[in-house]
């Protein structure tokens, strides 16, 4: 028989009531054992504790436990609600999984934000430290004499481990009430807009814990004789307040019943935080690590989620429209959600006024999961009472014009500092509205047909594609049925064949390859669009469509190596293709430029330009495929010219606005992003803007433009153009004249 795995719900059950036994056994055994250690520089636990006081103990917090159990693992059946998703730990992903984890609970990922980081690790890495202080003092006191070893100097530095601990998680705490509650000027706006009673209340359970807890052993030291507290002189916040309470009278004669009232509200603070645990936002204590840990998946960070083959699946329904449509991994997000909105601060569309937060397509989709869940759960975060969701639809809460906002830029995924995937929950959404409802803005729909028609988004000639090579000597133009016998594909994409900024670029290309000895062939009008704006915008069908397409005649050809100018037809043929059977050395005109350089192909050496140049990077190369240094080291490699940074750059850098489908959509709500990127790229003073993206090109250069600066002032343009000026500008006019005659005819 096959044998049954266990449910992760009932899994979490049994975890929490073994973690309950434990603890109500452990009071249970040091009641019958008595064991007790004669050391005179030890402590006697529960000192002072009336029995019934201990009982209490040791029967309200296993019930706790076992009630955050239940309450968690209702949370857990919430995510059993979605779809499959390839999780598993494998023998090649267990060490990445174990290092995303690591990231998680040493808290790096919350460091990118210095101030925002340092806050949260002293409120968390103290309170991983007290808790062991307090595991450590219970399992001493369940030991026979002869194994205790909380004694002499151990005890000391034990003592001053635990208070050093206390101050810093205070101090944690005291900085999170002001950044979040402080004056105006110094709350951030991401925290300021989502601050919920709950906040307080988590926070002041939290200082309450700390000072509770520095009361309690105030008191209990203030019960010792002053001439024998050598075993506490190392308690360096306890000892010194315990000799305050020595010099107020009052309360030196009343030690022992200040000290119980004391104790009982600090384990009554430990309560009210066991009681909070399970339904407020301070789960993520417990779901973020373990989101972190399950975020490496089987597809590569660039690429949508499959889809099956849309002609020959029997499915009714596409996309998303309901919560159980998301797989499970994507509800385990909706849970790990720590509300921090880091993700709202990097969105382009949500600072330049569009109606997108992505913090809040989070928050509503856990709305959706919470009210319609059997049993139901806690929402992420406090609901306003006039918010009601009748149904699992997700479109009762996420209006399309949120979504197609969206850039796909990815900003939101790489800031969160718990890994959630925000950005395929949106795209999920699209293709729901675009197949299913053709809920799409019109301009779209134009480009569609375009697509579907012509090739490519522009609606123009296939007949036209090479034509910006007309006039240049060895450049071999494939038929889709010809083998091909170059090294390389030159993937030239709709932007270097159609669009005229974009010709500049693929002429450039093709002198720097010719240049290095570079063997290259391009299809013409036998390259379709590769149908990233058609994936992207949510019409999966004329995506696998076109792929198909692209697919058969490449591996028809026996392609193997393709150069792409366009880092979302990088994207599409080296992380997408592969889906329909379409596996290629894919690489971008950046990082062969930067192997040509490098290697000595391409010789640089004269190469010489004047000025300062800022690179902006395109997000499908950045942050969907990690290639941040190859056009650096391309531009870098310029003599004469300095680089500067612009103030958002790296994995930080800011969209274009171009991305998801939006280079056909108009920008009618709040400013355009590329005029923003466009003024915070001028702002650094550099006479010269380098892209690697013909979207970036385009959009960057109308930006520009808006601003009234012409090519005189300042030169947007492809790396490529800047090299190979570089280059011309360091050769001699008659090699100049030589080599243009020998490309050009």
């Amino acid at each position: 028989m096959e044998r049954q795995r266990i449910r992760p719900h009932r899994a979490v059950i049994g975890l929490g009531v073994l973690v309950a036994l434990f603890t109500a056994g452990s009071g249970l055994t040091a009641a019958v054992t008595g064991f007790h250690d004669d050391s005179p520089i030890t402590r006697q636990v529960f000192g002072n504790v009336p029995g019934a006081l201990k009982f209490a103990f040791y029967t309200v917090i296993p019930v706790l436990i076992v009630y955050g159990a239940v309450l968690f693992a209702n949370r857990v059946r919430n995510w059993g609600r979605g779809t499959p998703d390839n999780r598993a730990t494998t023998g090649k992903n267990a060490k990445r999984r174990f290092a995303d984890f690591r990231t998680g609970v040493y808290m790096r990922t919350l460091l990118r934000e210095p101030a925002a980081g340092a806050m949260h690790s002293l409120i968390y890495f103290p309170f991983l430290v007290l808790l062991a202080v307090t595991t450590v003092l219970e399992v001493n006191h369940q030991v026979p004499e002869g194994v205790k070893f909380l004694h002499g100097d151990t005890y000391r530095a034990f003592t001053a481990v635990g208070d050093v601990a206390g101050v810093l998680f205070l101090v944690g705490v005291v900085w999170a009430l002001a950044r979040r509650y402080g004056p105006r000027r110094f709350r951030p706006y991401r925290i300021r807009t989502k601050s919920r009673p709950e906040h307080a209340a988590v926070l002041l359970v939290f200082l309450t814990i700390g000072i509770t807890g520095f009361g309690t052993e105030a008191f209990r030291i203030a019960l010792i004789d002053a001439s024998s507290r050598s075993a506490e002189t190392w308690s360096v916040v306890g000892h010194p307040l315990a000799t305050v309470v020595d010099r107020f009278g009052p309360l030196a004669n009343h030690s022992a019943g200040w000290h119980q009232a004391w104790w009982v509200a600090h384990v009554t603070s430990f309560v009210a935080f066991l009681v909070l645990l399970p339904v407020t936002m301070i789960r993520h204590m417990f779901t973020s690590p373990l989101n972190m840990y399950l975020r490496d998946s089987d597809r590569p960070k660039g690429a949508m989620k499959p889809l099956p083959d849309l002609m020959e699946t029997e499915l009714e329904s596409f996309g998303v429209s309901t919560i159980e449509e998301f797989t499970w991994k994507q509800l385990l997000d909706l849970d790990s959600c720590t509300m921090c909105g880091r993700c709202t601060s990097v969105c382009p569309a949500h600072a330049t006024g569009k109606p997108l937060d992505p913090r809040e397509i989070v928050l509503k989709a856990g709305e959706v999961m919470a009210a319609t869940g059997t049993p139901g759960v806690s929402p992420p975060i406090g609901v306003d009472a006039e918010i009601s969701v009748p149904a699992g639809t997700m479109f009762e809460r996420v209006t399309s014009e949120e979504l197609w906002a969206c850039t796909s830029c990815r900003a939101c995924d790489e800031i969160c500092p718990v890994n959630i995937e925000i950005l395929d929950k949106i795209l999920d959404m699209r293709r729901y509205l675009s197949l299913m409802e053709s809920d799409f803005p019109t301009e779209l729909g134009t480009a569609y047909r375009a697509m579907e028609n012509s090739g490519n988004p522009w609606g123009l000639s296939q007949g036209a594609r090479a034509e910006w090579a007309d006039d240049l000597e060895g450049v071999t133009i494939l038929d889709g049925g010809d083998p091909l016998e170059s090294e390389y594909l030159y993937w030239v994409g709709c932007a270097g064949s159609f669009d005229d900024k974009n010709k500049k670029v693929s002429r450039a290309m093709v002198e720097l390859l010719t240049r290095a000895g570079v063997s290259f062939s391009i299809l013409g009008p036998s390259e379709m669009c590769t149908g990233d704006p058609a994936r992207r915008s949510g019409n999966e069908y004329l995506f696998q469509m076109m792929a198909a397409q692209n697919v058969e005649t490449l591996n028809a050809m026996g392609v193997v190596k393709i150069i792409t100018q366009c880092p979302h037809c990088f994207n599409t043929l080296g992380n997408e293709y592969p889906q329909l059977g379409g596996h290629y050395e894919v690489i971008h005109h950046s990082q062969l430029l930067e192997w040509l350089i490098e290697s000595g192909q391409l010789d640089v050496s004269d190469a010489q330009l004047d000025g300062r140049l800022v690179y902006h990077d395109s997000c499908y190369l950045g942050r969907h495929n990690d290639v941040y240094q190859a056009p650096r080291r391309v531009v870098g490699s310029i003599g004469g010219l300095e680089v500067v940074e612009a103030e958002r750059h790296g994995t930080k850098g800011m969209c274009c606005g171009a991305g998801g489908g939006r280079m056909w959509m108009e920008e009618n709500t709040g400013k355009n992003i590329n005029v923003e990127r466009s003024q915070e790229l001028l702002a650094t003073g550099a006479d010269r803007i380098a892209t690697a993206c013909p979207f970036c090109y385009v959009m960057i250069d109308d930006g520009v433009k808006g601003e009234g600066i012409e090519d005189d002032q300042v030169q947007v343009a492809d790396i490529a153009i800047h090299l190979l000026d570089a280059i011309r500008t360091g050769e001699t006019p008659a090699i100049q004249e030589a080599f243009t005659a020998a490309t050009e005819g």
